[in-house]
């Protein structure tokens, strides 16, 4: 017995288990969806935006330890709440009163561990007043103090970076007025302290500040996290509703009854529920790209579900009994089923090589649950649909329809065959322009831009009208989180992406450190190159050294005692001119450059406007290069080029692993079972047309390759090769039987083409109402996939008899050639 013939016996006998046992294989697998529900409840949740995407990264690491290292108090820590104060002028007395009484209501809390509150309230009222050490004393000094007193103070205050740095850029001293202020509030956080528990704090500190009078938000990654776990469950709410509604239209239409869409629809519903449960037992966090998978398996669900039903319906026809039409259905359906299955698994799978962790999990969880689909629809349906009927035919429950989707005399039949119908005048030509075209496509789709932007994962600043129309329960939470960005990036100087930061760590106690610190300023790449004569324009720990030298005459003495050359740097007793310095109204500027063990130096650098992420990045990668000591490049911009890059490359490597793992998985498969390896390639051809017409559709509609449509070309293949695979698999049953390729494709698509096409409607519309997922990067890959799958259904018609009929003719040569060596 060859190996075919055994795989072959392999599937018989455990269809026959299936058909001959149904009450046990029912049993056992409400027995395993009980187990897997228990699973479901210790799913944890992802609410990092963007954490998880960096994680690991050289560039994130060194981003973490400049913001660690160097000390800003302005500036937000992982343990800190910002409150962002806007209005016309929010540095009138008035203003200042007001948020010092909303600062006395949150440090009264002791379950929001307030251990410090730094803004201009606090140091406006300190100035006047050293001893007001707390809030109220504070409060009562802004109160008390007259509006020339306060107007005063603050013009003294301008030149104090401490100050001027938590105002927004429209600070005017003359007039004295700012439209924006940021306070920091520092928390006292214990040892196993949580994200979960600074959630808690900051949602608290943003429920009392709606409630305060003033234009007062508070801001965190905390209120961030609450924020993208909203997102996550408002999308849900409104995505799966709407994938469940418009899937029960089509599987009304292709059942036509209500006992076999019940079935078809208890198998999705535990293919959902096994799916959580792996991923509650195994530790997988829910992440927003998740949300997509299981939209993903309620389509692959669908379309194993309409054509086990479809197939079992053409069986019954012919006038088999239930049973044995059943096991005939089953028979033919096995094989494909396991082809699909495994091809899906290394399309979705393909994504575990990913360096992303989000993306590597979505390929788990979405392999994970592709197998257990292929297990309840493959297994646990048909026996379902057995023990269904035969309680039907006791208790006398009449079939509604019965009847299969489309047959060679319908409409729709003569339709789906219409492309095989012409191609078989011209079946070269027909593969030539294919490929021609899907070149083409090809060639334009490889210049579609890749992108990694915070406000991908983010609601947008104002939700489309038909979200903000949804009753409850389907109505969303309210989300600030992108306003307050925009708000900061617009009204602050501190927008990491105008800027990028060369961390360095070395000795800067040693003579000439700030020289050599200083010495690649002169000739940098280009895009640094924003300073007169070309130069860069850094900001450093030799800027402030400078620029403290022109405010005191005393310091500056100091510092050009030690300049050996002449340049303004000082090159020697650099130990002393950082001690004076940091002792100076000076010193918390220069903790934002240097660390008090002079180890560790960080430098800003602006860049040029023009530059596009990927020049900036990779000039300061190039920079970093020519410092003395060990350097890296970092900041947003440098961190976001480097996932860009790795999305960029997941994507390519992911595509070509799944079309070399589908590719020798396909031809092995048809090699052994039907001893016809070419129809593997012939099998991926369409599926290949179709991703290479998606790649252009993206790059037309200005859709770009981000953490999740990036997964769309590996994913492409696992979704589109069903389709493939279903229409190959009943054209080989057929080619064995009357060996003419022709009307076996005739016969195929007048039969199972009305299978895929209402497989096709499901899954593209199901999958499409992601689309109405409140962030943008699920909305796209929604509209992506949905393209995907309509792009797969329409070159297996047209692409999928062109190609067969070229392989019966190479097919017919070769046995010709071998039986006239025979002969």
């Amino acid at each position: 017995m060859s190996v075919g013939e055994r795989i072959e016996a392999g599937t018989r006998r455990l269809n026959g288990a299936v058909v001959d046992r149904p009450r046990q294989v029912i049993v056992a697998f409400l027995v395993l969806t009980v187990v897997f529900a228990g699973g479901m409840g210790l799913v944890s949740t992802d609410t990092g935006a963007t954490d998880a995407f960096t994680e690991g990264l050289d560039e994130q690491e060194a981003l973490d330890a400049v913001n660690q290292e160097f000390a800003d108090p302005f500036e937000p820590e992982s343990e800190s709440t910002q409150l962002i104060h806007t209005g016309g002028n929010v540095l009138t007395q008035e203003a200042l009163v007001r948020e010092l009484r909303l600062l006395e209501e949150i440090t009264q809390r002791d379950d929001l561990r307030v251990s410090s509150v730094n803004g201009p309230a606090t140091v406006v009222a300190q100035t006047i007043d050293p001893s007001a050490t707390t809030i109220p004393e504070q409060r009562r000094v802004i109160e008390r103090a007259s509006p020339t007193q306060i107007r005063r103070t603050i013009r003294e205050l301008q030149g104090n970076p401490r100050f001027s740095r938590a105002l927004s850029t429209d600070f005017n001293p003359t007039s004295v007025s700012a439209s924006a202020s940021i306070t920091v509030i520092s928390h006292d956080v214990p040892a196993g302290f949580t994200s979960t528990n600074l959630q808690e704090i900051q949602t608290t500190i943003q429920t009392i500040t709606n409630d305060s009078p003033g234009d007062i938000r508070a801001f965190g990654m905390g209120v961030t996290n609450a924020e993208t776990a909203n997102v996550i469950v408002d999308s849900l709410t409104i995505v799966m509703p709407v994938v469940v509604l418009l899937l029960l239209l089509f599987l009304i239409v292709a059942y036509r009854d209500p006992i076999d869409l019940a079935l078809g629809l208890l198998a999705l519903l535990m293919t959902v529920i096994w799916t959580f449960g792996f991923l509650g037992f195994s530790g997988i966090p829910f992440s927003q790209p998740m949300i997509s998978v299981p939209v993903l398996l309620l389509a692959v669900g669908v379309d194993f579900g309409i054509h086990i039903i479809n197939r079992y319906r053409e069986e019954t026809v012919k006038g088999y009994a239930a049973f044995e039409a059943m096991r005939e259905a089953n028979n033919q359906l096995m094989i494909a089923f396991i082809i699909v299955t495994v091809t899906t698994v290394f399309g979705f799978g393909a994504n575990v090589i990913s360096d992303l962790g989000p993306i590597r999990d979505l390929g788990i969880a979405s392999a994970t649950g592709i197998m257990f689909t292929f297990l309840i629809f493959g297994l646990f349906l048909p026996a379902a649909k057995l023990e269904v009927d035969k309680l039907r035919n006791a208790y006398g429950v009449p079939e509604f329809n019965s009847a299969p989707i489309s047959s060679s005399d319908s409409t729709l039949g003569q339709l789906l065959t219409f492309p095989t119908q012409v191609s078989q005048y011209a079946p070269i030509a027909f593969v030539i322009v294919l490929i021609v075209s899907g070149g083409m496509a090809a060639a334009y789709g490889s210049g579609v831009d890749t992108s990694f932007e915070t406000e991908d994962f983010l609601p947008p600043e104002e939700l489309p009208d038909y979200v903000t129309a949804l009753p409850e329960p389907f109505a969303p939470s309210e989300y600030t989180v992108t306003e307050t960005i925009t708000l900061l990036e617009d009204r602050f100087s501190t927008n990491q992406d105008q800027s990028v930061t060369i961390y360095v760590e070395g000795n800067f106690q040693e003579d000439h450190a700030l020289e050599a610190l200083a010495a690649p300023n002169e000739d940098p790449p280009d895009a640094l190159a924003v300073g007169d004569g070309g130069s860069a324009r850094p900001t450093s720990i030799v800027t402030v050294i400078q620029s403290q030298a022109d405010r005191d005459p005393e310091f500056a003495r100091l510092v050009a005692r030690n300049d050996v050359d002449g340049d303004g740097i000082p090159d020697r007793n650099l130990e002393q001119i950082y001690d004076v310095l940091f002792a100076s109204p000076a010193g918390d500027r220069a903790a934002q450059y240097l660390t008090p063990d002079r180890r560790n130096a960080q430098v800003e650098y602006a860049i040029d406007a023009s530059a596009s992420q990927g020049e900036a990045s990779v000039d300061a990668r190039q920079f970093a290069e020519d410092f003395r000591f060990e350097a890296t490049a970092t900041g947003q911009l440098v961190v976001f080029d480097a996932v860009t890059d790795i999305i960029f490359n997941s994507a390519i490597q992911g595509l070509i692993l799944a079309m070399v793992l589908t590719g020798l998985f396909l031809v092995i498969s048809y090699g052994v079972l039907e001893g016809k390896p070419l129809l593997g390639i012939v099998n991926l051809f369409p599926i290949l047309i179709s991703i290479a017409f998606l790649l252009g559709t993206m790059r037309f509609l200005g859709l770009s390759l981000n953490a999740l449509t990036a997964t769309i070309l590996s994913i492409s293949i696992g979704l589109g090769i069903a389709y493939s695979v279903h229409a190959t698999h009943r054209f080989v049953d057929e080619f064995n039987e009357n060996a003419d390729a022709y009307e076996s494709m005739i016969i195929t698509f007048s039969g199972t083409g009305g299978a895929l096409l209402g497989s096709m409607l499901t899954t593209s519309l199901g999958t499409g109402a992601l689309a109405l997922a409140i962030t943008p990067v699920l909305g796209d890959f929604g509209l992506l996939t949905a393209m995907s799958v309509l792009y797969s259904f329409v070159f297996t018609i047209v692409a999928l008899p062109p190609a067969v009929l070229l392989w019966e003719r190479y097919h017919r040569a070769r046995a010709n050639t071998t039986l006239s060596v025979a002969t």
